[in-house]
């Protein structure tokens, strides 16, 4: 079986893909000082709970923060017996090209968007992807990654406002009832989340009045469905989106 780990700069995502579907998926804290040893523990401790027997013999790893990928290779050599692919590296080929100004470096979750996206709905697509950074990936229309757009993440911008205001309070994301808000929760609340609905909006009408055609917008990532609620930001949500791009390409490099 296949265990793509999807590592981001808060949480680090492991899911076990079966051949056919994923049969787990667990979310963990980033932490680049987390042993090999240690990941294995908390892993087979969840795969016994739920009781998931696993023959894992293959990993695929796309992450953004590269300290810990080293205890990640650990990981696979000590425990499951096989070297990672890891996206980003000469050795993992991507099933779509890379389109950028020369010597630029695209992140690996970026490109597995981009390959998950072209996978499941063809080219012409922007993802919205709501991480730590909320990032605007734009695919053409023979599925190449063409550049985008990198702007804070809603939970960053939350943070910073509370650190940098002593008299606000920290606050959760929520969608507010009204924009005009009636205390100071309120305001906030209603200052991120329409905030942010009209970002989502405002660079995808820009991306695709740049590019002059339709494209459709991939919403992915924990908040997509809550900023979905507010208007119709986008054509499909897919939580998944970074997961099945990493079996996709794991499938395209044995395929070589």
């Amino acid at each position: 079986m296949l265990l793509c780990i999807d590592c981001g700069n808060t949480n680090t995502v492991f899911s076990i893909w079966n051949g056919a579907r994923f049969i787990a998926t667990w979310r963990t804290a980033t932490e680049h000082q987390r042993t090999a040893d240690q990941y294995y523990v908390w892993l087979s401790t969840l795969m016994n709970l739920q009781k998931i027997e696993a023959d894992i013999t293959e990993v695929i790893i796309s992450s953004t923060v590269p300290r810990v990928v080293f205890n990640l290779r650990v990981l696979c050599n000590r425990y499951f017996d096989c070297r990672p692919l890891v996206v980003g590296k000469p050795e993992c080929l991507l099933p779509v090209d890379v389109r950028v100004d020369p010597g630029t470096g695209v992140g690996p979750d970026r490109l597995v968007n981009t390959v998950a996206g072209f996978d499941l709905f063809g080219g012409d697509l922007i993802v919205v992807d709501f991480g730590t950074a909320t990032t605007f990936d734009v695919v053409d229309s023979d599925g190449a990654y063409i550049g985008g757009v990198i702007a804070p993440g809603v939970n960053l911008s939350l943070e910073a406002l509370h650190m940098a205001a002593a008299a606000l309070p920290h606050v959760d994301i929520a969608r507010p009832e009204n924009v005009i808000g009636k205390n100071t929760v309120a305001c906030m609340q209603a200052g991120v989340f329409w905030g942010y609905v009209g970002l989502v909006n405002g660079i995808c009408d820009r991306i695709k009045t740049e590019r002059e055609r339709p494209m459709k917008v991939i919403g992915t990532g924990g908040l997509a469905p809550l900023f979905a609620s507010g208007e119709a930001l986008f054509d499909e949500i897919r939580d998944d989106l970074t997961m099945h791009g990493l079996q996709v390409i794991h499938k395209h490099n044995g395929n070589l």
